[in-house]
């Protein structure tokens, strides 16, 4: 004892204030929870000083007093803080309360707070700890899994890479079926295409507390048109009145690629050019021996890392929360990374007793430095313009750098013969990066008027700038090749603001003793503006300044856009209470969007829900095997104005032809489309019934949803006649439906000083296509895929593959078959291949998805394992179906080896042939089921450690283990991004990553 208070006096000391410590009092002593089991992490205060202390893994705390009449003020989130006079004592124990009411202020809720038990809607909550066991770029990579009926598509790879969300399933076809996010009150869409950078990525996932997901229309429709596909609400970090806590949490790994594409070699690729070509083109093909494996130079081993800096604190008055992150995160391929620096600053400001002012600002400032990857088109050319699909096409008898140690092009080597596939280390040298300027701003007041009516105005701000920079350069291309357009560049502008400001009235009443009342009224109003410019130029001189002075290019253009919408909304709900044991929720929303034709300019979105808490019957009341049982049940309308850009209800003009007058080219003007004054909203009808059960002492927990949602009015193009003079006319023609069930379930299987909880949820979503534009049932959206009346979205309509065309067999007229080619069935035995032959043959869409959790802490020791997947859903691998045609000049998967010849008849891989192709068969559809080893964390934590509260060591390893049968580099991918129709298609995009990372976090 005697050493423990030398150490604590040498460190006050070299505080500089021992002069005050050195005659204080030790007290020691023990948190109990309401088992009287240690409850670690409770908040020990120094009543009128910012002096203080936290318990250890045990319970056990000591503190320094100056007086032996102090009093100390204990403090646990679920439990009644207290004040504890010591009395002369200098050892206590101390037993804490269970706050039930606190325990049920969990639930974040539009535009307010519920207790769990007062909640009607399906809503999931998922807690920071939760979301930081992994490291992620953004949110919803950390959401992955852990929700049922949330879905998380990691479409990218890529540092900040792009990622699609969804909340039961698609809702749209045309528009976004992304979710709206909130995070502090100001709200925000995620999108773009595979390549882009995830919105999602410039906020900073360390600053989250929690994430609340509201699935259902009784608990979106307060959000009106743009709660249509789900609400995710993101609340930060704030400070709180004590002792102010000062934290670092810092992290440092190693990213890895998971696996290679095997390819011919260089012996093997010699082999089937001369097969090809039917001449000597490798005069002596093992002399090239292994040859270059393009696929070394490509991927790397990268570092990623972040390290924050946090402050929370405050007094009666004010309450402060500031924090500062750094990301750096390098791509496993070549010359691609993501780098963010953000800061965030929570202020909360008690004026008086009626007035209460705040504001949330989050900034980040993001470098994104992307390479190409992925295309959407099935030419092979196109594919090996991306870095991966170079780097599987090149040849192998090839170099990556000449003499001099720069990238050597193609068609400077041997003679120029192989200009079909693009030096893939010259890709790496494009410049494409961007850099993004963001900020997140809410500005509130609130104002208690009379007593349980409160108003409230916020003033919310999202200001995002963008800025690429894009570059080709000269040296990249062969010198036979160069022309006076060669060299590329471009700089592009995008500017976006969001304005929205929202006036809201709560009034709160207890009538009796056994009934509440609360009533919200909501206007809001807001503004979304996005102005574009930029300019390209190609034919430079030299690499020497890049895209820098566009002006020096042989050819320059440059263009301008500007678009401006705006949303009205007035919403109300009322929510009654009786006894804690019925609950009902009204919901009524207007918007009115000037997006939309001037005969439907406003939309109604109604709502209501329903809750029994059947465990508070007297029936159930008394039963000590169930903890709380509830019923909810909801219906209602949401809307959607995301399907639709500003102005198409309109009939506008835009650049047409040029035309020769005066002998100056003109350019002139041309009608864009045909006004639709009845454009209107998009509308989805939800019924939800679920249940919420937890058992012995709320040890063991289920949550169930089932749910059925429609979706009228879709916004489609539909054909017109040439007729006409347009192409097309967009209007309210489509139906789609969704259904399906969500399972939640938890358990703490062991407490005390070994502890074991699980938790884990599954997914089923079923959707399907009732109605299109009344003309047609089906339209193609790829060569592959199809929105078809009757399937679910995004269906793959292919030919069936057969084998191959052997010696002496006849071809099918129609077919483009060929002996050692591809054979496909005819479907229909009209003794014709044609497009009646294209059947279903693959969904994209998965059978159910899944989430499972397992914590364990011993001591100072916590294990964390989290595994999620896919189960049922196909993909489209239009890779396989470039690196499976041995045409020349490229080269192709390992398997070719296996090729067909008139000496080995194979029926499954085609022979050699200059310039072949392969019909779109389903030979190309493979399973994309997966269970995934997400993470695993261990970690160790030390409670009052030389004066500091506490700290954490950890190890953990992300992506670890993939079991699927799927060949390509990863089964989670979409090249085509957030679409909602042209899905579960991989065309090589920027490949997953394993990581093992070890980090440390200190409070103090």
């Amino acid at each position: 004892m005697k050493h423990k208070l030398l150490l604590l006096a040498l460190y006050f000391i070299s505080m500089g204030i021992h002069a005050t410590f050195a005659q204080g009092i030790l007290v020691q002593g023990l948190v109990l929870d309401e088992k009287q089991l240690p409850l670690p992490g409770a908040n020990l205060l120094i009543k009128g000083t910012s002096a203080g202390t936290i318990s250890d893994i045990d319970g056990k705390f000591s503190i320094n007093v100056t007086s032996p009449s102090a009093i100390l003020i204990v403090s646990y989130l679920g439990y009644y803080s207290q004040e504890i006079a010591l009395n002369n004592r200098n050892e206590i124990i101390i037993s804490m309360v269970p706050n039930l009411d606190e325990l049920g202020e969990v639930i974040v809720v539009g535009y307010g707070t519920q207790r769990k038990i007062e909640t009607t809607g399906a809503i999931s909550s998922v807690k920071s700890t939760e979301i930081m066991q992994t490291p992620v770029a953004n949110v919803a990579q950390g959401l992955q899994g852990r929700v049922a009926g949330l879905q998380v598509v990691q479409n990218s790879a890529a540092p900040g890479g792009n990622v699609s969300v969804r909340v039961r399933g698609t809702n749209s076809i045309r528009g976004s079926s992304e979710p709206l996010f909130i995070v502090d009150g100001v709200q925000f869409n995620n999108g773009g295409g595979v390549n882009d950078l995830s919105p999602l990525s410039t906020i900073n996932p360390n600053d989250i507390a929690s994430v609340e997901v509201l699935k259902d229309a009784s608990s979106t429709a307060i959000y009106g048109a743009r709660g249509a596909n789900g609400v995710v609400i993101i609340t930060t970090k704030r400070g709180s009145a004590g002792r102010t806590v000062f934290s670092l949490d810092s992290y440092y790994g190693i990213q890895q690629p998971t696996k290679q594409i095997d390819v011919l070699n260089g012996t093997q690729f010699a082999e089937l050019e001369n097969e090809v070509f039917r001449r000597d083109v490798f005069p002596n093909p093992s002399s090239e021996g292994v040859g270059t494996n393009w696929q070394d130079y490509i991927f790397r081993d990268a570092p990623i890392q972040s390290h924050q800096l946090s402050l929370l604190g405050g007094n009666e008055k004010t309450q402060f929360a500031i924090s500062s992150n750094f990301f750096d995160q390098k791509g496993i391929l070549i010359n691609s990374d993501f780098l963010r620096y953000s800061l965030r600053i929570n202020l909360d400001h008690k004026i008086n007793d009626r007035i209460k002012i705040g504001t949330s600002i989050l900034g980040s400032q993001n470098i994104n430095n992307t390479i190409p990857t992925g295309s959407t088109s099935l030419d092979g050319g196109a594919i090996t313009t991306s870095i991966v699909g170079a780097a599987l096409g090149a040849p192998p008898t090839l170099k990556p750098y000449d003499s001099n140690g720069n990238v050597w092009p193609f068609g400077d080597q041997v003679s120029g013969g192989y200009r079909e596939v693009t030096n893939p280390l010259g890709l790496a040298k494009i410049l494409n990066k961007t850099n993004i300027q963001q900020v997140l701003s809410n500005l509130y007041m609130e104002a208690k008027l009379a007593e349980g009516l409160t108003y409230t105005a916020s003033f919310n701000a999202v200001l995002r700038n963008d800025l690429n920079d894009f570059y080709s350069p000269i040296s990249i291309i062969a010198l036979g090749d160069r022309n006076a357009t060669s060299g590329s560049g471009r700089k592009f502008n995008r500017d976006q603001s969001t304005l929205l400001h929202e006036s809201i009235f709560s009034y709160n009443k207890k009538l009796g003793d056994n009934h509440s009342l609360r009533v919200t009224g909501v206007f809001s109003t807001q503004s979304d503006q996005v102005r574009t410019n930029q300019a390209s130029g190609n034919g430079f001189p030299n690499d020497a300044t890049t895209n820098e002075a566009l002006q020096v290019a042989a050819n320059f253009t440059s263009s301008s856009f500007r678009a401006k919408e705006r949303l009205d909304s007035y919403m109300a709900r009322v929510n009654y209470g009786f006894k804690d044991k019925l609950f009902f929720d009204l919901i009524a929303r207007t918007d009115g969007s000037s997006k939309f034709g001037k005969n439907y300019k406003y939309g109604f979105f109604p709502a209501a829900s329903a809750a029994w808490r059947i465990s508070e019957e007297s029936f159930l009341k008394s039963n000590s095997i169930i903890s709380d049982f509830k019923l909810r049940t909801s219906y209602g309308i949401t809307g959607n104005s995301g399907a639709i850009s500003p102005y198409q209800s309109l009939a506008t003009v835009g650049p047409g032809s040029s035309y020769n007058m005066g002998n100056a080219f003109v350019t002139g003007l041309a009608p864009n489309g045909i006004a639709n004054p009845d454009l209107r909203w998009e509308k989805s009808y939800q019924s939800n019934i679920g249940i919420d059960i937890s058992f012995l002492d709320d040890r063991f927990s289920i949550v169930a949803d089932y749910y059925n949602r429609t979706t009228k009015d879709l916004l489609y193009l539909k054909n017109l006649p040439i007729s006409s003079g347009y192409g097309t006319i967009i209007g309210n023609f489509a139906e789609l439906e969704n259904k399906g069930f969500e399972l939640a379930v938890s358990a703490v299987l062991l407490e005390k000083d070994f502890r074991w909880d699980i938790a884990g949820n599954i997914s089923f979503n079923r959707n399907k296509v009732v109605s299109l534009d009344g003309d047609v049932d089906e339209q193609f959206v790829t060569p592959y895929s199809v929105v078809s009346v009757g399937f679910p979205l995004g269906v793959f309509k292919t030919f069936v593959f057969d084998g191959i065309y052997q010696t002496g067999e006849q071809i099918l007229p129609g077919s483009g078959g060929r002996i050692g080619g591809h054979r496909v069935k005819d479907v229909n035995n009209d003794g014709v291949i044609s497009n009646l032959d294209q059947v279903i043959t693959g969904d994209p869409n998965p059978d159910f998805i899944f989430g499972f959790t397992s914590n364990f802490a011993y001591k100072g020791f916590d294990l964390n394992v989290f595994i999620s997947g896919s189960v049922g859903n196909d993909l489209y691998n239009i890779s396989r179906y470039t690196f499976e045609n041995p045409l020349g000049q490229r080269n192709v998967l390992k398997q070719l080896e296996n090729r067909w010849s008139p000496t080995n008849p194979s029926e499954e891989y085609v022979s050699g042939f200059q310039g072949g192709r392969l019909p779109i068969s389903d030979r190309f559809l493979e399973d994309g089921s997966f269970v995934r080893l997400k993470n695993i964390t261990l970690g160790y934590s030390l409670l009052n450690f030389k004066g500091i509260q506490k700290v954490r060591f950890y190890l953990s390893g992300n992506n670890l283990l993939t079991v699927s049968n799927y060949s390509g580099f990863d089964p989670e991918v979409n090249t085509f991004g957030g679409s909602n129709v042209a899905i579960g298609v991989d065309n090589l995009v920027y490949p997953i990553a394993k990581s093992f990372i070890g980090g440390i976090q200190i409070t103090f």
